[in-house]
């Protein structure tokens, strides 16, 4: 599974940030964004639901 942050849709909510913070954090921008687009098999099920809790659906599986 791969994830990205569209930067346009990201309110920095801080929602996916709370539920992993080993795949998002804050950029410069003070918005969300992927550490790194390839998410660990055992962190998957947590960045569906990072993905499912975004108001914006600004995360996107890739």
């Amino acid at each position: 599974m791969k994830v990205v942050v569209d930067q346009d849709l990201c309110i920095s909510c801080g929602v996916c940030i709370s539920l992993c913070e080993e795949v998002f954090s804050w950029n410069d921008d003070d918005k969300a964004e992927a550490i790194d687009e390839e998410v660990p098999a055992e962190l998957e099920e947590v960045v569906q639901e990072a993905i499912d809790s975004c108001p914006t659906e600004a995360i996107k599986e890739v």
